[in-house]
């Protein structure tokens, strides 16, 4: 029998987690903007019907892209996962690495756990590092809110506290106190839009299965996790142009009057006036809006736009977003 690959020899995957909002598919472009010269497999989860966050993933020629909509990998696609990996297994030699992007509402221990208790991958495939990105201003309402962002920073590896720029001094000793109350042991880096060096979070050799271990010596037993059933998601989609002022003020209304329950919303919208798409994201109450890419000759001009919430009403988000069609 021909032995195992040795770690060398396997391809190393980074876990990029992160509650909603808090940076993590930045984080990606991030890496794949740099020069060098490594191709990447990119394997991206959304919570929801459709995925936004894929979409804006830069399509570069050192990146291959998969994507699991509708799903969570620590649950309902793992499956997935699991024949994902090993299809790029066989491109040893050829990958120098895999990032995965997990849902914001995904449990890290059984993503991990496939590493090591499937056949199929663990003797090709090496768990490098979990990473978790933290939103500086939304941390504290997370953890007090979601046992899946506890988790997140409990398990990581290396922690980026992001969107620092939003926040001061003080709010940001407090949230580093947080942290390490609740994980000691992770690297700590601190960074404005997901941005740092890439050999601080790919190719670091971070996770320690028997430090895993130690910590919860049931990692490896086989359980499923669930999601809170209140937290839901639903796309609403639109081929007329869309009047972004009525938009923000409309959304704005309902973050003032539902801000502890609209967790996430996102949308790449076709909107008057402009000839670019429109990339909107809101995490609680901090929303951004910028101009993307031209539309292209050959793709239909329509919004699709994301809500994550718990006990969220779809026709009412239905109704008002269709107030915000332009006349």
């Amino acid at each position: 029998m021909p032995p195992a690959n040795t770690a060398t020899t396997r391809i190393p995957a980074t876990v990029v987690t992160g509650f909603l909002g808090s940076g993590k598919t930045t984080l990606i472009n991030h890496i794949l903007h740099k020069e060098h010269g490594k191709k990447i497999a990119v394997i991206v989860n959304e919570f929801g019907e459709i995925s936004i966050d894929g979409q804006l993933i830069v399509k570069e020629d050192q990146a291959e892209l998969v994507e699991f909509n509708n799903g969570c990998l620590c649950c309902t696609v793992r499956g997935d996962l699991i024949e994902t990996l090993q299809r790029l297994q066989e491109r040893t030699g050829d990958l120098a690495g895999i990032l995965i992007e997990t849902t914001g509402l995904a449990d890290p221990a059984p993503v991990a756990s496939t590493f090591f208790v499937a056949d199929e991958v663990k003797n090709h495939i090496q768990l490098d590092a979990f990473v978790t990105l933290v939103d500086a201003v939304n941390i504290n309402a997370n953890l007090d809110q979601s046992t899946e962002a506890v988790e997140q920073v409990a398990f990581s590896d290396i922690i980026l506290v992001n969107k620092i720029d939003l926040v001061d001094a003080k709010q940001l000793k407090t949230v580093e106190a947080r942290i390490r109350a609740l994980n000691p042991l992770a690297r700590i880096h601190f960074t404005k839009n997901s941005e740092i060096d890439i050999g601080k979070v790919i190719g670091v050799g971070a996770f320690d299965l028997v430090q895993k271990l130690e910590v919860d010596p049931a990692f490896l037993d086989d359980h499923e996790h669930e999601h809170d059933d209140d937290v839901g998601s639903f796309v609403l989609e639109e081929s007329r142009p869309i009047d972004l002022n009525r938009f923000s003020i409309w959304l704005n209304t309902i973050a003032q009057e539902r801000g502890q329950d609209l967790y996430r919303t996102k949308g790449i919208f076709h909107a008057r006036g402009f000839p670019q798409r429109i990339v909107f994201q809101s995490v609680r109450m901090l929303t951004t809006m910028r101009q993307d890419r031209p539309w292209t000759d050959d793709e239909p001009r329509a919004s699709q736009f994301v809500v994550i919430g718990k006990n969220l009403d779809r026709d009412e988000f239905e109704h008002g977003f269709k107030q915000c069609i332009a006349s």
